[in-house]
């Protein structure tokens, strides 16, 4: 009886193989793109997936192991059904469905990472408001591009060039024209570059504040050749001065790094970003980013070449309850007051594991963090952000769980509940420190050191690590 059924289990192997029969078939181990369901739309659970008759598929087991695992039946012992199958029958057998498998097996399926997978189609946002994610070049230019329409992102973050360097490329990447070309075919954008983690317009330090505004310059000099309309930085820290001193520090290096660059029809915007609070950050507080910007355009900047993007993240670190509809409402109704909506480009769309007002910057996926989904949902349809670019930020965007955290976010607009993420889910590093190798080209010189200003404070404290 057994000899029989390993011979049945072989002969329905074969049947699959030359396509005569369709059996299900175990799948990359914790593949992330289970918990989209069978069309990507709606959560399945493990246990829900179609069974081959005697087999049983663990989605924690490795791919071997399930392919080799069976379940008892009354008529065999559990020793027995714990056996591979294929053990059993004739070597003769065995044999001749390798030779037929490896006649009619049709090239393997390019996985996720090999190529970008089909588009597909999710919900717009409502007001046609725009949802985007922060990803690698290092695979491809185009093939990031291709990745944000496979996942159903409408727009595109990227780093254009070495985040944790002050080296910036004297040539531009091979793939740029193709990269762009893409962007315009797919309708993928706007496009944001996030600048180094190096630059702080606001240390009293003066090579490291010429140094910054040199990168920054760097950045929105190539921007037009990625097509970006903006350039999104984190400001930055006082190190140890004042918040005032950092503000009118802060005023004066995106004064001189817009100077330098052209007001061309297609540069880009200077975004500055929130911070979640830590060391001597600056841009902790709306009132803060308000008081930047006055004193931006004190030096005769244009509003229009200056924004703002709040990091969800750094808002919740830096002690803004946004967890409920009222905190959000509340929020945006500070936000209008300090500066105004028109000046707030960007949102980076993250959920955080760290504590209200903790003063730390952690991203987590959508929904499952300390923010949760109600107050993400509310912030993502709130009738007066539809102006604005809503670009994740969230783990894993590599491992796949980029398609995970757009659909979440569509589902979030639409007020759908959120499936389950396995625990290991909850467990991912961030994934722009993966995600920070630039497109291959020649580094350049790190930028010179424009004339000084005046001469800074004696005493500086060491610099904080960048915040994410």
């Amino acid at each position: 009886m057994v000899e029989r059924e390993a011979h049945v289990e072989v002969l329905l192997e074969i049947l699959a193989v030359l396509g005569v029969l369709d059996l299900p078939q175990p799948t990359k181990d914790h593949d992330p793109l289970l918990l989209l369901g069978r069309d990507r739309h709606h959560p399945v659970a493990f246990d829900e997936r179609p069974q081959r008759a005697g087999v049983r598929y663990d989605a924690r087991m490795p791919k071997r192991a399930r392919s080799q695992t069976t379940t008892a039946t009354p008529n065999q012992p559990a020793e027995s059904a714990a056996a591979p199958a294929k053990a059993q029958a004739p070597a003769k057998a065995q044999a001749q469905a390798k030779a037929q498998a490896k006649k009619h097996a049709p090239a393997p399926a390019p996985t996720p990472s090999q190529t970008p997978a089909p588009p597909v189609e999710r919900p717009a946002l409502p007001d046609g408001r725009i949802l985007g994610a922060h990803l690698a070049l290092g695979p491809g230019m185009v093939k990031a591009v291709e990745r944000a329409h496979a996942i159903g992102a409408d727009a595109l973050q990227v780093f254009a060039d070495n985040p944790t360097a002050w080296r910036r490329r004297t040539d531009p990447p091979p793939e740029l024209a193709a990269f762009r070309a893409r962007c315009v075919e797919l309708g993928i954008g706007p496009i944001a570059i996030h600048a180094a983690y190096l630059v702080n317009l606001a240390s009293p330090d003066d090579d490291l504040f010429e140094r910054s505004i040199g990168v920054l310059t760097r950045e929105l000099e190539v921007a037009p050749g990625f097509g970006a309309r903006f350039v999104n930085v984190h400001i930055g820290s006082h190190r140890g001065t004042t918040v005032e001193t950092g503000v009118a520090r802060v005023g004066e290096g995106v004064a001189r790094t817009l100077t330098a660059v052209p007001d061309d029809p297609d540069a880009a915007m200077l975004v500055l970003e929130n911070a979640a609070g830590s060391g001597d950050a600056i841009g902790c507080t709306l009132e803060e980013l308000a008081a930047i910007l006055a004193a931006v355009d004190a030096r005769g900047i244009p509003a229009r070449r200056v924004g703002i993007c709040l990091d969800t993240a750094h808002l919740w670190g830096a002690g803004y309850d946004i967890s409920t509809p009222q905190g959000v409402d509340d929020l945006v109704a500070r936000a209008s007051a300090a500066f105004g909506l028109d000046r707030l480009v960007m949102i980076h769309f993250n959920d955080s594991k760290a504590s209200l007002g903790s003063k730390v910057d952690r991203h987590q996926h959508l929904g499952a963090g300390s923010i949760g989904a109600p107050g993400l949902a509310r912030l993502l349809v709130h009738p007066e952000l539809r102006q604005v670019a809503f670009y994740l930020e969230t783990p894993g965007m590599d491992e796949g769980y980029d398609a995970i955290n757009v659909a979440r976010a569509r589902d979030l607009a639409r007020g759908v509940p959120l499936a389950e993420l396995p625990p290991e889910a909850l467990d991912l590093p961030s994934s722009r420190s993966r995600a920070a190798k630039p497109p291959a080209s020649a580094p350049a010189p790190a930028p010179a050191p424009a004339p000084a200003p005046a001469p800074a404070p004696a005493q500086k404290p060491p610099a904080p690590a960048p915040e994410q």
